[in-house]
């Protein structure tokens, strides 16, 4: 993963010194267009602060060397020198793509858009815990969607260390805030993106104001300076690399001491006091395939790590032998920790003989290590490792909880695969290219007027927005606003804006919206619920409709007593009503109710010669018998939406090219011919 420097950048004196220590890093022809940034910023910032005090042009050289110690391009360093352009001079693309070209534009530019939103103001005032956690989340998505290029996220995370070094100077209230935004929102995305060093000091940073007693007690506890910590680990490093290499073990081993902000965690997760804390440092070890595969219960392993390594080696194929000598390797180097240090009773976890239910995988134990300071030691295959970073195990999501989301993870953690790559990236092309950022770009997020982000589907608009918040601010909606200017309602909303449904106190959705050729609508949800309101309207107006051509469909076939609530259950509807209102709307043809009439009655019914057998009107119909316009034997077909029979009031219309169709009229398509079509109706009546 991306690593970051272990301590602050050392303090400069002013901008030269900070460009001569800048010098020894970078080629001269990168060094001319960081000095030229820095030229161009200094009489732009000049008397200007941030809100700890410092001076801008101090705080964005202090960012930069951040990303100085990420190893990070020189483009994105001036860009971090000059992410507060846009604040203080207008025509700033125009200056910037002029000097500095088209990536270090659009560096700022992102930058800008991420400092426009408001971070936390509907979280923090929201009193469900549950939803300001969705807020939270949405919050976290939006910044990483609304960026074309990740390394925005990473000069907005180093700008917001360098703002939390220097917190001291702001007032309580805005140590509160900023603190909190930092814990929710900028913590955890560098925690994402495996941007270690700058989580951990942005969590203890921001402990350190949000539980300003209970850092300072931990602290106190730790009973050693950072530096004594480090050592500790560095020696403890040292010795395990000895040790393994003498049993055979191949391993990488790594460690770090435990930060505050971790150790208050787990301290709260596990109801513990501090003594009762056995992992405050910690190293991890990662093993490959055994040197001698012979010697896997060999000099140094104890005898149930020995048994355990053979029983797996015994329910495994050999088609398996490289997993199994992993496996193997991890058992032996559990040995020969326990040999070099005792360890802690109750202090050991099996995680790979029972993985968690996420299928994480590893061995925990801690021991009483070096100057007789307790240290946990993780042991692992490399494999389990990739798993547990990038797989469905990821730290991240075990260390922030909350629900899972399969396709945002796996976005996740082919970013920080990238991330973890640049280096190499960095010499094979166009950094802008390498770092573009398309993982996100199938959502997008937008916000209320009050600031809460809502995630829609690319491509939504503020219809389907309007719906989104309440069914019945869409039916209302009679327009819309984004950042405050109106745009059309099939307008395609962008990441970051924000919206302002427009709306009357009564009203109705219009039928445009679910033609999908006009573009107001991407979701089939929204579409239903807006066609379920349609068919609601009128209801008992359908219903009388309804009831009418029913009972003269039953007259014209005769019947005089049917059970209709069943007729409606056969034709699945669950109330009469549905079924009758589904009638007046011209849902159902004449046909399919006759059809459901007849096997709905008894079969002595149907078969008696008394009563009339359904047949179609255009089977009892001959052009004679029709008169269209005072002439007969035109060519007529009966329309199949009214059916109409002997004793009804007709109309004729002529069609295309099926000639003249006879209409009911009462028929609602002819109730509803538009005025253009009037022209094709004619007088009709049956002949003698």
């Amino acid at each position: 993963m991306v690593s970051a420097p272990q301590k602050p950048a050392k303090e400069f004196e002013n901008t030269q010194s900070w460009l001569e220590s800048m010098a020894k890093i970078f080629a001269p022809a990168e060094m001319s267009v960081i000095r030229t940034a820095c030229e161009l910023a200094e009489p732009i910032y000049e008397g200007k602060t941030e809100l700890t005090g410092t001076p801008l042009l101090q705080h964005a050289l202090g960012a930069a060397s951040i990303l100085v110690g990420m190893n990070l391009d020189h483009e994105t360093i001036v860009a971090t020198i000059l992410h507060a352009m846009p604040r203080y001079l207008n025509d700033w693309a125009t200056t910037l793509q002029t000097h500095f070209g088209a990536n270090v534009q659009k560096l700022v530019e992102g930058i800008s858009r991420m400092e426009q939103i408001p971070l936390f103001n509907e979280a923090r005032g929201m009193k469900d815990k549950d939803e300001a956690a969705r807020q939270i989340e949405s919050l976290r998505k939006m910044l990483l969607a609304m960026v074309e290029d990740i390394r925005v996220v990473l000069i907005k995370l180093a700008e917001r260390t360098q703002t939390m070094r220097c917190l001291s100077g702001a007032n309580p209230a805005q140590q509160r805030q900023i603190a909190q935004e930092t814990r929710s929102i900028f913590a955890p995305l560098a925690n994402r993106l495996g941007v270690w060093q700058l989580k951990w000091e942005l969590e203890d940073l921001s402990v350190r104001y949000l539980e300003p007693e209970l850092y300072k007690k931990v602290a106190k506890l730790l009973d050693e300076r950072r530096a004594d910590r480090e050592q500790f680990i560095t020696t403890a490093v040292f010795r395990l690399k000895q040790v393994l290499s003498e049993a055979g073990v191949s391993a990488e081993v790594t460690g770090r001491p435990k930060h505050i902000y971790s150790i208050i965690n787990k301290m709260k997760r596990k109801q513990v006091d501090f003594s009762e804390l056995y992992d405050v440092r910690a190293v991890r070890i990662l093993v490959g395939d055994m040197t001698r595969r012979d010697e896997v219960s060999g000099a140094g392993v104890s005898p149930s790590a020995s048994s355990r390594t053979r029983l797996l080696r015994s329910n495994v194929s050999e088609a398996d032998d490289s997993l199994v000598d992993g496996i193997g390797a991890c058992y032996t180097a559990l040995g020969v920790v326990h040999e070099l240090w005792p360890p802690i009773d109750g202090e050991f976890d099996d995680y790979i003989a029972h993985p968690k239910s996420n299928h994480y995988r590893s061995l925990h134990t801690a021991v009483v290590g070096p100057r007789g300071l307790a240290l946990e030691v993780q042991i692992r295959t490399h494999e389990m490792h990739q798993h547990s970073e990038l797989g469905v195990a990821a730290h991240w999501r075990y260390k922030e909880g909350g629900k899972s989301d399969k396709h945002f993870d796996e976005k996740i953690s082919w970013l920080r695969q990238i991330l973890a790559w640049k280096e190499e990236l960095a010499n094979k092309g166009d950094l802008q290219e390498q770092f573009k950022n398309n993982l996100f770009h199938d959502q997008v997020y937008v916000l209320t007027p009050q600031g809460k982000v809502i995630g829609l589907p690319k491509g939504a608009t503020p219809v389907e927005f309007a719906y989104t918040l309440h069914t019945d601010l869409g039916h209302r909606t009679r327009g819309a606003k984004v950042d405050g200017r109106i745009v059309p309602l099939n307008y395609k909303l962008q990441n970051g804006q924000r919206v302002e449904i427009l709306t009357i106190k009564q009203g109705a959705p219009s039928r445009d919206w679910i033609n999908p050729s006009l573009g107001f609508l991407q979701s089939p949800r929204i579409r239903a619920k807006i066609r379920a309101w349609f068919k609601s309207q009128n209801f008992d107006e359908n219903v009388a409709q309804g009831r009418t051509q029913l009972d003269r469909e039953l007259h014209r076939l005769g019947i005089t007593a049917i059970n209709q609530e069943k007729l409606a259950q056969r034709l699945h509807f669950n109330t009469l009503e549905d079924f009758l209102a589904a009638i007046g709307r011209n849902e159902i043809t004449q046909r399919r109710i006759a059809v459901a009439i007849q096997e709905e009655l008894p079969t002595k019914i149907i078969g008696t010669g008394k009563q009339k057998i359904f047949r179609p009107a255009a089977e009892r119909t001959s052009k004679s018998d029709l008169i269209v316009g005072g002439v007969n034997n035109l060519m007529t077909r009966i329309a199949k939406c009214c059916n109409p029979v002997r004793g009804d009031a007709i109309v004729g219309y002529v069609t295309r090219d099926r000639g003249i169709t006879i209409h009911r009229e009462d028929c609602a398509f002819m109730l509803r011919l538009i005025e253009s079509r009037r022209d094709r109706k004619l007088t009709a009546q049956w002949g003698e």
